[in-house]
């Protein structure tokens, strides 16, 4: 069994996570991305800020000891967010589901909260085997579709 771990998101893991987060088909995937997913600059302000926010918590997911996405927690209106990414190259292999597990065992927060697009099927099962429940359903403007779709909500304790 490969292992999964979390560590600190390092100066060198961004040029590979800037490339895991423009794979155009996992982007589509994702749906609610940054407008432009090419832009290195708009990528590296924003993680400039997420290290410094002291209501960030993020982490790099390592699979036998090879980065292969990132997680993260972070507060959003007043409601404490989940966002995670896992390189394309690695799904349906459990990581993500290993990844988060480790991660609620650091992230205490509850009420804890998650969303992923309504057909993002591996997502919201994740997200549904390591606790959380679907609490709602929205259209929002997903910027990587380009227009409004059907968002699922889901909350954790």
């Amino acid at each position: 069994m490969t292992e999964v771990a979390l560590r600190t998101v390092e100066e060198a893991d961004l040029d590979a996570l800037f490339a895991m987060m423009r794979d155009p088909e996992a982007v589509r995937m994702a749906a609610f991305t940054v407008p432009d997913p090419d832009d290195r600059a708009t990528f590296d302000a924003r993680a400039a800020r997420s290290r410094a926010d002291p209501d960030v918590t993020e982490r790099a997911i390592t699979c036998d000891g090879r980065l292969v996405g990132s997680i993260a927690s972070f507060v959003m209106e007043g409601d404490t967010e989940l966002t995670y990414w896992i390189d394309r190259a690695v799904w349906g292999q459990g990581i993500a589901s290993r990844a988060l597990g480790l991660f609620l065992e650091t992230v205490r927060v509850r009420p804890l909260h998650a969303r992923a697009a309504s057909d993002n099927a591996g997502s919201l099962r994740v997200l549904e085997k390591s606790g959380f429940s679907v609490v709602g359903k929205e259209v929002s403007y997903a910027a990587a579709r380009g227009g409004e779709i059907e968002e699922t909500i889901l909350r954790l304790g």
